[in-house]
Parts: C-alpha cells; structure tokens; sequence
C-alpha cells in the first residue's frame, strides 16, 4: 500500500512527490505521458522562466486570481525556497530583467532533470505511460487510486494533472473530472496569457513588433489595465508582453464591454507630436502620406493609421486638411481596437478556471470534502502574470500538498 498516489508529473506534481518522500512518505508518482515535465520543456520559449525572484507579497501582487487564498502557501515555499531548491539539486540559476529567473544552460530540460533527480534520490517510484481513470474513497477519505493498469491502494491522492493549456502536452482536464466526480466544483475554464483576436483587419501589420507602446483597455468608464511595453501585431490581431498581461484581465469578462486603444508615440504629447507633424509635412510636402508617416512608424502600421484617421496612403503631405491632421493626430495617441475572442488552449500559456477554491483548505491544500484528496499547480482556480509567477505557484503548492499528504 502508498503512503501518497501523485498524479502528474509536471511542475507541481513533482514537487509534491519529492516533498512527501523527503517526510519518509512511501510516493508513487503516475504520469501519463512517455516523460516528465511535457509542459516545463515549452516553458520560456525552452528556457524555463523558473520563478521570479521577488518576496512573497510581490509574488502575490502577480497573481490575478486566487491571491488571498495563496498567501499561506506563498510564505511557506517562497521563490528564494524554490531558488534554494533547485540550485541544491545541482541546477545553477541566474536573476534577468524583471527578476525573472532561468537555468544558466538556458535549458528547460535541465529543470525536469533536476526535479526529477530530486525525486528519484528521495525514493519516487515513477511510472510513465500510465494513465488515471478515477479515485476511490470509502467512508469520506481517499482509499485508492485507478489507473488504466492497477489499483493502488493509498491514504492520500495528490491531483497534480495541470489545466487544458497545450493539450499537446497531456493536460486535457482529467484533474478537473476526478474532482467533479468526488463532489467538488470547477469554475469555468478559459485560456489566459494568449493572443487577442480582433474585429479590425490588421494583417497589414502581420509581424511587425512595436516597442515603448502604451495598450490601454476599458470597460465602459472603468480603465482595466494601461501600461507601456511591447506588442505584435499577428494574423488575427495582436499579441506580445502588453496583449498576454491584459488577456488575464479580461477572460472572464464579455470581450464586448471592452474597449481597447492604443499610444503609438507615448512619449510625446498631442503638442510635440502635432509640431513634429507639421514638420514633417512641410519638410516632404510633395510626397505621399504613407511614405511620410515612414518616418514615425514600420508601413505596415502607417497602413492601419491612415485607416483610422481616413486619410488616403496615395494622399500627398501639402493636401491634408487641418481636420484630418487632427484624426490622424488621434489615430497616432488613441487608436481604437475590438477584442472579438482569445485565442485557444493550444496557444494558452495558462488556464484560468479550474478546481473552485472554496472546497480546498489553503494552508493544506487539502479537500474539504474528501479526507486525503489533495489538489496543486494549474489544476487550481489560480493564475498569475507573466514573469515566472506561474510556476511558482505549482511549486508554493505542490510544496503545501506534499508536505501534508
């Protein structure tokens, strides 16, 4: 008989089953991938952004939902925990721009050997190519845990599967229906960190990157979200730094009560901008408005603000009116978009949505309604921004559900 049943060998999986073998817990860890760590490979474009190198309250400040009911697992397995963590286990680490931290070979992989090596040296027995098909209890607690092979008959179960982002990677929700069947609610699931398509075409613009631009969103009077990054323009809209963070914002809100624009030149008010028009204008009066505009934006942006201020690309400098200066000032300081719809799951770095909270103790990580049954990392009503924050949450609670499992 298990002491502990994991299910799930990413991030927060992993760090359960070495936490509770390193107590003297008898773990069994089931993955039903042919390796560990599927999704950590992709992580960081294959870097692996670790952590985020930041005390607890700033972690907690990143995340976007389920910050209050974080904050006892947060203290208790900090980043500088999680640091100390996998530089004991051999993986040199290294602090970038925005305290985001990465291994210093720049290789993901190197983060799943070393949790990996971790739990082996604590006694994780690992079982690949096995998956879950449900959970037993008897008497209101956990008895055993049914794979497509065995039963493993057990005194707790860890539920570690991830949410439904990159499906390619295994997390296809199986967490999400063990929970439902032993009586705990789920929250409705939508991608966050993920591109935003919009109504406009803005194909003209396809891979272009704008940086020092500030995105800005509204609903109704109420601004949303405002800040000054980076952003690119795609196929179907836009994505890049700015898009990701507003995405987490506004995926659980009706895309249609959003108003988003964009400052192209933020770092110029209405007044010096409309001077370094006039300018401009007088300097290249012979010429067309999509070659003068060349000289403040890449020509697939010139395209899309021209557009929106009605003026002709074909339309020479010496022929634009005073009014349409004017809109074309607005187009450059305010230029207004419609998020139709968020991309899938298959372009999703995270899930929002997941295991509701209420039924799962935050200083345990344990079921409220099933004794044993212990939930961690994605499969949790929990998100964060970019920046590493994600993964420390897999690590803060797969810690928490490791150490009480």
């Amino acid at each position: 008989m298990q002491s502990v049943v994991v299910i799930g060998g990413g991030a927060a999986g992993l760090m359960a089953a070495y936490t509770a073998a390193s107590r003297g817990r008898k773990v069994l860890l089931l993955e039903k991938n042919e390796k560990l760590g599927k999704k950590i490979y992709i992580t960081g474009k294959g870097r692996c952004n670790v952590t985020n190198d930041c005390p607890p309250e700033d972690f907690l400040a990143n995340v976007v939902n389920g910050s209050r009911f974080l904050t006892r697992a947060a203290y208790a397995f900090p980043a500088a925990s999680a640091m100390e963590f996998f530089e004991e286990h051999g993986l040199a680490l290294k602090v970038e721009r925005g305290n985001r931290v990465f291994p210093v070979s720049d290789h993901a992989s190197d983060v799943t050997k070393a949790l990996e090596c971790a739990c082996r040296d604590a006694g994780v027995e690992i079982r690949l190519n096995e998956a879950v098909t449900g959970i037993g209890q008897r008497d209101g607690a956990v008895c055993a845990v049914y794979s497509e092979k065995s039963v493993y008959e057990c005194e707790s179960a860890v539920i570690a599967t991830g949410g439904c982002s990159y499906p390619s990677t295994g997390s296809t929700g199986d967490g999400y229906r063990f929970a439902e069947q032993l009586g705990h609610a789920c929250e409705a699931r939508t991608p966050s960190l993920v591109g935003i398509e919009l109504r406009e075409d803005v194909s003209a613009a396809q891979g272009v990157s704008l940086k020092n631009v500030t995105l800005t969103a509204k609903r109704g009077q109420k601004t949303i979200f405002s800040e000054m990054g980076e952003l690119l323009f795609t196929h179907y809209g836009m994505s890049g730094p700015l898009v990701l963070t507003l995405s987490a914002l506004i995926n659980r809100l009706p895309l249609s009560e959003i108003s988003v624009w964009l400052d192209l030149k933020p770092a110029l008010d209405e007044k010096k901008l409309d001077e370094r028009l006039l300018r401009d204008f007088a300097e290249r009066r012979n010429e067309t408005m999509k070659n003068v505009m060349r000289g403040l934006l890449p020509a697939g942006v010139v395209q899309i603000v021209l557009r929106a201020a009605g003026i002709s690309p074909e339309k020479q400098a010496n022929a634009v009116t005073r009014e349409e200066r004017r809109s074309l000032l607005s187009a450059l300081k305010k230029l207004p978009f419609s998020p139709k719809a968020l991309r899938g799951f298959h372009e999703a770095v995270v899930t929002a949505g997941g295991v509701a909270l209420r039924g799962i103790d935050p200083a345990t990580m344990q079921s409220r309604l099933v004794r044993g049954l212990y939930f961690c990392g994605e499969v949790l009503d929990c998100d964060a921004f970019t920046g590493g924050f994600n993964l420390q949450i897999a690590w803060s609670t797969g810690y928490l559900a490791g150490k009480n499992a």
